[in-house]
């Protein structure tokens, strides 16, 4: 009965272990200059350290290991960005640009996986429908902050959750692609400033709209 219950263990243990190995592979020869579009299955699981056969029957093709890392990429940034709350213990406009700071220091690390996404989900259907899901679970937690603020009364209540939350995700998801992809790091720091700040004060403290009538 025990070894029974191991064994999913040891499994779910062995293809993490894998998936760290081909992150590492890809990574290098993202960061020579090959294009994920470009890159076989062979240049992928040679260095990693296993044959065809093997890497077949953990991935489907090459795209479906781009699905899993990028899963691994939004859960990271998810658990980054779920850890803020606006009264929370680092809430605040100046918590949330520390958030975005955080966010942006994690897309950095992983810059030539975010950029072959980006590459793959301009042309793959599925790459894109998972990426937009991802982001879709950052919408659908924000709606859930913005609704609690407004029964406390901190944010308007004429602000459409909804929309502002989409709105939040998209325009902050572009800048911190377009960062990473276009500076080395040193301005970091101020770009997270702005984003929090044109959120914080467009959105969570927005001054009420002045009554009609």
């Amino acid at each position: 009965m025990a070894s029974t219950t191991r064994r999913p263990s040891a499994a779910a243990d062995r293809r993490s272990a894998l998936e760290k190995r081909i992150l590492s592979v890809i990574e290098e020869l993202l960061g020579g200059g090959v294009s994920y579009t470009e890159l076989s299955v062979e240049q992928i699981a040679q260095p990693a350290g296993i044959s065809r056969s093997t890497f077949y029957l953990y991935f489907r093709d090459k795209v479906d290991v781009l699905l899993r890392l990028s899963g691994s990429l939004k859960t990271e940034s998810f658990a980054i960005a779920q850890a803020w709350r606006p009264t929370g213990p680092d809430g605040g406009v100046e918590g949330l640009a520390r958030t975005y700071e955080l966010i942006l220091r994690h897309y950095r690390r992983h810059a030539v996986l975010l950029s072959a996404i980006n590459e793959v989900a301009a042309y793959d259907p599925v790459v894109r429908g998972a990426w937009t899901a991802d982001q879709n679970r950052f919408t659908d937690h924000l709606v859930s902050v913005l609704r609690e603020e407004q029964r406390a009364g901190r944010t308007p209540a004429d602000i459409d959750p909804r929309l502002a939350a989409g709105m939040i995700v998209q325009g902050g998801s572009q800048v911190i692609a377009q960062q990473v992809a276009n500076s080395d790091g040193g301005d970091d720091a101020r770009v997270a400033r702005e984003l929090a700040h044109t959120f914080w004060y467009g959105v969570y403290r927005r001054p009420a709209a002045p009554d009609a009538g």
